[in-house]
């Protein structure tokens, strides 16, 4: 414990350092996979066969481990940053991509056809009904993208991309059991709190969702 209280003493700048970090390379390659994989989602959940391919493929690309694609990435992009980007994006894209097909597919044929039924053009239906209806799926989908590339993000130390991987490796190579203790509870109090912060943000989203609706319907009438 004393050693522990002694590293935030004199190199507390270090690990806020690495805090930022680590917190940038996750939230960068969660957006990246989002902005690739909610897409190809949408795409691939109007042919069943589409989505099953995309589902299968990405699913074996989820079983590689992503020490392995750093590796397979280094030879092309080097050390650093963007090496690491490219195996947290590639374990990022399966969760969002799936959940995304499957929330669209979930919405009732019935309440699309009613919706058509009022006059409402198939994007006003996309947008006011198939998404705010698949929003659970795809938020869960991103949520678990998220808190996973957290803990995976700790691999980027081994190719220099930085984060609390950083002074896990170095515990490892030195054998101090205290910065290994730094390290793994600072990244699992940062998937919690991420985790927390997700959900806090879906539940005022739902609510604002509920809210809206019954204001909507009574300007209609």
């Amino acid at each position: 414990m004393n050693s522990i209280i002694q590293y935030f003493q004199t190199q507390s700048a270090d690990y806020f350092g690495m805090l930022t970090s680590h917190i940038y390379i996750s939230v960068l390659a969660a957006l990246i996979a989002f902005i690739i994989a909610f897409p190809l989602g949408i795409l691939v959940s109007k042919s069943p066969l589409g989505r099953a391919l995309a589902e299968h493929l990405f699913g074996l690309i989820r079983i590689v481990p992503s020490l392995a694609i750093l590796m397979l990435a280094l030879p092309f992009l080097g050390i650093g940053v963007k090496t690491a980007l490219v195996a947290l994006v590639a374990l990022a894209i399966p969760p969002i991509l799936v959940n995304t097909s499957s929330g669209i597919n979930a919405v009732p044929a019935a309440t699309i056809e009613a919706a058509t039924g009022m006059g409402m053009s198939p994007r006003q239906v996309f947008q006011e009904v198939t998404l705010p209806l698949a929003f659970p799926y795809i938020f869960a989908g991103f949520r678990t993208a998220f808190v996973e590339v957290i803990a995976s993000t700790t691999l980027a130390a081994y190719i220099g991309g930085g984060g609390f991987g950083k002074i896990i490796v170095t515990g490892l190579g030195l054998l101090r059991t205290d910065y290994l203790l730094i390290g793994g509870i600072s990244v699992a109090a940062l998937s919690l709190v991420s985790g927390a912060l997700l959900d806090a943000f879906y539940r005022s989203r739902t609510g604002y969702m509920r809210v809206k609706e019954p204001a909507r319907q009574a300007r209609g009438n």
